[in-house]
């Protein structure tokens, strides 16, 4: 048994969502957005680290890993959980994080999210974007919405992933889980393919670069309902970080693709809860309406706002009215909401009554 099986079951046991490794350090894990030394370990040394990370990594894996200094894949621990493995160099040696994937997914009614989201599932073609920084909860809400897809409809889903991270099981749909480097050499090339694959609905774990996004785009143009991240906070940023992927002369026929295409825009962040015992999601929500093409093509994204509030009858919130409310009910600190704020004048109030 390998030796850092130990410490995912110390991971998975506390409660945590990251193990990290790094030459000079103890292993320390993430509980609640906080890091911690795990107890009974020492300061690991770079030949340390190496010898656990060794024990876990494929041969392929490992070949990159020695000829790149980075190399990315899941790994399963039976009985505990996947996770996400990413080896790294850093200044004093090895380095290593894992991020736990739960093995059970987690049904979108138990995960207290806004009912827009949930609607997301029952679309019928479109280009879905869920966005926020790394560690806000995005694999955790698409797969939710996919389960959500599983359990209502009969469809062909292809996820292109790197690596896989949520593995479903059939219910109603049939799936093709594709990962990266090992059943695909990119994800563009498995999106052009996922056209040809009679998929109903496909999940880019990654629009990175340029042809991804254009094929996203055309996917969702020919009826495929499309899902896709980005490491955007909201709405506006998530939509002009699309159109600035592509040279000056192409954007005029981005947008117009963009604004026939997009469906929804759901931009998440994860706070701690007040009391410091766990952490919620907190959401922006776009929606498709009559109004949304005509803002895309003109390029006038400060109008989105304007959209988002006309349309809360509809669900769609925007991050400071969401994260305001939070703070108003005193589900969240009144002091990391506004951290997060745009508009923080507006949170100064409550930040001074908590003082």
């Amino acid at each position: 048994m390998a030796r850092l099986d130990d410490l995912l079951r110390v991971l998975k046991t506390e409660g945590g969502s990251d193990l990290h490794l790094a030459a000079g350090l103890e292993p320390r894990i993430r509980v609640h957005g906080e890091l911690r030394p795990v107890a009974g370990w020492s300061v690991l040394t770079d030949r340390d680290v190496r010898e656990l990370l060794r024990e876990l990594a494929k041969e392929r894996h490992w070949s990159q890993f020695e000829k790149t200094n980075d190399t990315d894949f899941a790994y399963g621990l039976h009985g505990v959980a996947r996770f996400r493995a990413n080896y790294f160099v850093q200044e004093n040696g090895a380095g290593a994080v894992f991020r736990l994937i739960p093995e059970k997914i987690v049904p979108l009614e138990d995960l207290a999210l806004p009912k827009a989201i949930e609607s997301l599932a029952h679309l019928e073609q479109g280009l879905v974007l869920v966005t926020g920084p790394t560690g806000s909860g995005k694999s955790t809400t698409l797969a939710a919405i996919i389960d959500k897809i599983n359990r209502s409809y009969s469809k062909h889903v292809v996820t292109i992933e790197d690596p896989v991270e949520f593995v479903h099981e059939s219910k109603k749909c049939l799936f093709s889980h594709r990962e990266v480097g090992q059943h695909t050499e990119g994800f563009s090339p498995a999106l052009r393919a996922a056209i040809r694959q009679d998929a109903d609905v496909v999940l880019v774990g990654e629009m990175r670069d340029q042809e991804t996004i254009a094929l996203a785009i055309t996917a969702a143009e020919m009826g495929l309902l499309v899902f896709g991240t980005l490491h955007t906070n909201n709405a506006a940023k998530s939509i002009d970080r699309i159109i600035d992927a592509f040279p000056a002369k192409e954007q005029d026929q981005v947008r117009l693709s963009l604004s026939e295409s997009l469906a929804a825009v759901v931009s998440q962040l994860l706070l701690p809860t007040a009391d410091g015992k766990g952490r919620i999601a907190v959401n922006e929500i776009l929606l498709r309406t009559s109004g949304l093409p005509n803002v895309i093509r003109e390029g006038n994204t400060p109008m989105l706002f304007s959209i988002i509030q006309s349309g809360k009858a509809m669900g769609m919130q925007a991050m400071d009215d969401a994260l305001f409310a939070l703070a108003k009910e005193g589900r969240i600190l009144a002091q990391d909401a506004y951290l997060k704020a745009t508009d923080k004048q507006r949170f100064e109030p409550l930040v001074a009554k908590d003082a």
